[in-house]
């Protein structure tokens, strides 16, 4: 998905600038745009400062040309320019139409497409335009106290999610499995996609209910055995034996809405495990999760602890073709069971 960046090039006192580009970055915000002669802002932090001067951005895209569309020749133009030239684009009351045609126009060309966005929304919408969306999108600073900038800012493209039928579950002994302790908190609902297939990956919900055996942890994911993969940003996977603090995860929920999540610790430790055998459209898949009471599942229906999953139950995953080749999708015949 794009990234968000904010605008803090408009005035013309360099110290309102500065204080507006540390604003942005208390938001979370670490793309910046300035002014050329502004290049000392860098030294606020760890950020992405995009420097303007007059109609022409300087960034590490490259060069990017600020431009309005206001009508379907300004749109042709830069449509025409996709591969030659990077933009960042106004379009006023003529909005979501120009955007589609932009997008697939630039889409695999190279050039980057910036969008300035009127509010969070807006934003929202041009970051999944034609479901691929703009490079990034421009915020004026009057959106960066909204608090849903944050869900914005970590938000990654929605994951389609089925219901899968359980076949069997089956205890297999000890074994090591991975606890991920993020440093977000995370509700009811909500965990991360883990799978021994990368062809099938269940959502395991995070210890964010009470239970009667230990407190909630919402920042925790008993994820499963040490092979397993998980879902990360971009839709990569990588497994569970390489997470580390810093690293970033996927979190899902049960409508299939995404964010980034930041791992805070890992903790591997030997457990009894628990195998569960899944059906979907004749295909067969399988995890390994921890066999204890904390460790749910979500179903179409709400969550489930695994210690009262049984056959016929269905549960929610992500179900895909292809296989991975260094955390990456991709199309060609890979057999996992």
């Amino acid at each position: 998905m794009g990234r968000v960046w904010a605008r803090a090039d408009l005035p013309d006192d360099q110290e309102a600038r500065k204080a507006l580009a540390t604003r942005a970055m208390e938001r979370g915000i670490d793309d910046i745009l300035a002014r050329k002669g502004d290049e000392d802002f860098s030294a606020l932090g760890r950020i992405n400062l995009h420097l303007r001067d007059g109609d022409t951005v300087e960034s590490g895209w490259g060069t990017l040309h600020m431009v309005s569309v206001d009508g379907p020749e300004v749109m042709k133009e830069i449509m025409d320019s996709a591969g030659e030239s990077s933009f960042i684009v106004s379009t006023k009351d003529w909005k979501v139409i120009p955007l589609e045609n932009m997008v697939a126009a630039f889409q695999g060309s190279g050039s980057r497409l910036v969008a300035m966005a009127d509010g969070l929304e807006e934003a929202r919408v041009f970051l999944h335009t034609l479901e691929l969306g703009v490079d990034a999108v421009l915020l004026e600073p009057k959106d960066w106290d909204d608090e849903s900038i944050a869900s914005l800012i970590s938000h990654e493209s929605s994951v389609g999610l089925q219901a899968v039928t359980v076949k069997a579950v089956k205890k297999i002994g000890q074994a090591d499995r991975v606890c991920v302790d993020t440093c977000n908190i995370m509700v009811p609902g909500e965990g991360m996609l883990i799978g021994s297939q990368s062809a099938c990956m269940l959502l395991v919900q995070s210890e964010s209910e009470e239970s009667g055996y230990v407190a909630s942890r919402p920042f925790r994911v008993n994820a499963g055995a040490v092979h397993a993969y998980v879902m990360t940003p971009g839709g990569k996977t990588r497994y569970l034996s390489e997470l580390k603090g810093g690293d970033e995860v996927m979190v899902v929920d049960k409508d299939g809405s995404s964010r980034k999540a930041v791992v805070g610790r890992c903790k591997t430790e030997s457990r009894p495990m628990l195998l569960i055998e899944m059906e979907h459209d004749g295909r067969n898949f399988n995890a390994v999760v921890q066999n204890a009471e904390t460790v749910r599942l979500v179903g179409p229906e709400g969550s489930i602890s695994v210690s009262h999953l049984k056959p016929g139950d269905r549960i929610l995953a992500a179900v895909s073709e292809g296989g991975r080749h260094f955390g990456m999708s991709v199309d060609e015949t890979i057999t996992e069971t």
